[in-house]
């Protein structure tokens, strides 16, 4: 499959965040699907261990388009450093992968 499709993560504890993002997103047709789920975050922020109520992206697109995400994060984001990652899909439902090609650019 060559990593040609990919999920990428981003969390932000702000809902006009979330949906800014998922509009301009699925708009441009820079992802196929973007679902939301309610998580607890712990981590280490300037040396302090924080505990915050986030929102999850799972972003599924085609890994070419990774860049354009990340942009269109890091001008929409409220956060200084935004969770920003890319996981390749190495394999998958043959009909879903081909939906998520034609649905983005």
């Amino acid at each position: 499959m060559n990593d040609k499709f990919c999920i990428v993560l981003t969390t932000t504890n702000s809902q006009e965040v979330t949906q800014q993002l998922i509009r301009n997103l699925l708009s441009n047709q820079l992802a196929a699907c973007i679902q939301t789920l309610p998580i607890n975050s712990h981590y280490i922020w300037e040396g302090e261990v924080c505990n915050d109520e986030e929102i999850l992206l799972v972003i599924k697109t085609q890994a070419h388009l990774f860049s354009q995400i990340e942009g269109v994060i890091e001008q929409i984001h409220n956060y200084e450093v935004p969770q920003l990652v890319q996981v390749p899909i190495t394999d998958g439902f043959n009909p879903y992968l081909k939906w998520i090609e034609a649905n983005t650019l």
